[in-house]
């Protein structure tokens, strides 16, 4: 389970993707106007204060605040500083990652994972549904996101035991849980502040947001399931079968195993007493995340201690001594240096577009398009300006926030329900959280599983149409029907 060679080089080339992003937000801040709206803070039910905007009060600044070259070179520091969380996350996590790796439990685990897949068809046809249920479940409920980065260095070598690719590897984590996060009827990180904000009961209108979690939940799990089958068919058809250890096609692990049908337990792969038990130290800090998460409101401080813990425990157990627990979690943590680097560019495009002063000049000029149009029409324009908005805020809370205070009145103008105002946003929210580079959870999972950004958005469009045009329909449905 060692990285491929060429990683570096596909970090690099993100990288790269995204430095000319927070070029091109920069020079943005020389086209579009500085504006902004007044802010105040407000008590939110369940989710303590926030800062909103205050609706009618938006104002053009007569001094402007274009970015310059200067500007785009610091952008990438101030980036990595703001993101500093989920920066030392990722590093911790992943060091916590690479001692459970040396103790060889996992490869031991997934070798028998993929031994029981071969001796039955249902259980190979069920590891995609299954687990791709449980992350949408995690997103839906508690709003799974940063929590999906560490799944990604279990699944992609799972994936490409199965003989599929890395993109699936990433997909089962990162699509599953972003499914249930854009149809959410829990998650107190979105629906909970959104609806604080609009003033509609808390964890309100829960049976069409259920209904609507089981439609794409669906339609994610059945995207990944049939390109898996493609690729498990013809991996030449895999959208990295170019890229060397990402596929069957390209020599990954599935390429030297696939169908050998002689790389039984002799092959020093057999899942012995001490593997066992560090699996099951492992699943127990999983239960106790789920725990901490959904009851004592853990966030990214708590899990990266969790996971240091039982990254600890189970090093003593299947490493024997605290020198080789060490190394390994200094190289686990080496490894994903590039991965943290990404998180903190994608970071920076934001800085760069507070810094011009010019987003609140974008969401005023997108809730004006939307004045004068019927009440489906409204509806599904609040859906699209959400969409387009969380390219410059991917933050659910902050796009709360951010948007809530105008869309809720706007609803009251064009005759909306307000509970229909909130499912705009978190659709639009939600679906995009899965292409936009700006999101730095996306950015530091693709990273991670060797994954270019450019191949994977290659792969999604096709799911974000169909994502796109469910939101419109829901919608539609939802406005038409009143049910909302």
């Amino acid at each position: 389970m060692t990285a491929p060679r060429n990683r570096p080089v596909r970090a690099l080339d993100t990288s790269l993707l995204v430095f000319s992003m927070i070029a091109a937000a920069a020079i943005l801040t020389w086209l579009v106007p500085p504006g902004t709206f007044e802010k105040e803070v407000i008590e939110v039910a369940g989710a303590g204060t926030r800062e909103v905007v205050v609706p009618g009060s938006f104002s053009r600044l007569d001094t402007a605040s274009p970015q310059g070259v200067w500007a785009v070179l610091r952008a990438p520091l101030r980036g990595i500083v703001a993101a500093a969380d989920i920066v030392a996350f990722v590093l911790i996590v992943g060091g916590a990652f690479a001692v459970l790796q040396a103790t060889g439990a996992v490869d031991a685990g997934l070798h028998r994972l993929v031994q029981a897949s071969r001796r039955s068809t249902w259980i190979e046809r069920l590891i995609i549904p299954f687990f791709m249920i449980l992350f949408s479940l995690g997103g839906a409920i508690f709003g799974m996101a940063e929590e999906v980065i560490p799944f990604v260095l279990v699944f992609v070598p799972l994936s490409l035991r199965l003989g599929y690719d890395a993109v699936v590897g990433v997909a089962i984590p990162m699509v599953g849980s972003g499914a249930g996060f854009a149809a959410a009827f829990l998650n107190p990180f979105t629906i909970g502040v959104a609806q604080g904000i609009a003033e509609v009961p808390l964890f309100s209108g829960i049976g069409v947001r259920a209904v609507l979690w089981l439609v794409t939940t669906n339609i994610a799990i059945g995207f990944v399931t049939l390109y898996a089958a493609r690729i498990r068919r013809d991996p030449s058809r895999s959208v990295v079968a170019d890229i060397p250890g990402l596929s069957a096609a390209s020599g990954g692990v599935a390429g030297a195993t696939a169908g050998s049908g002689d790389d039984d337990e002799s092959g020093g792969l057999a899942l012995t007493r001490r593997h066992g038990i560090v699996l099951t130290t492992f699943v127990l800090g999983l239960a106790l995340l789920v725990v901490g998460v959904t009851r004592f409101g853990w966030y990214i401080e708590e899990i990266a201690g969790l996971f240091l813990g039982v990254g600890i425990v189970m090093g003593l157990i299947g490493l024997r001594g605290p020198g080789p627990v060490a190394e390994a979690f200094m190289d686990g943590a080496r490894a994903l240096v590039s991965t943290a680097i990404i998180i903190g560019l994608a970071r920076g495009i934001l800085v760069v577009l507070e810094d011009g002063q010019i987003v609140d000049t974008l969401l005023f000029a997108m809730a004006g398009v939307l004045e004068g149009w019927g009440s489906i029409g409204s509806a599904q324009g609040m859906f699209a300006v959400q969409t387009a908005l969380n390219f410059f805020v991917p933050s659910g809370s902050g796009q709360a926030a951010l948007t809530m205070p105008l869309m809720a009145p706007l609803a009251d103008l064009t005759g909306l329900s307000r509970q229909v105002a909130v499912l705009a946003y978190q659709m639009g929210d939600g679906f995009t959280n899965l292409i936009v580079p700006t999101n730095a959870v996306l950015m530091g999972a693709i990273t991670l599983g060797g994954v270019p950004w450019g191949r994977w958005a290659r792969w999604i469009i096709p799911l974000q149409l169909v994502f796109f045009a469910v939101g419109l329909a829901a919608l539609a449905v939802v406005v038409g029907l009143g049910l909302y």
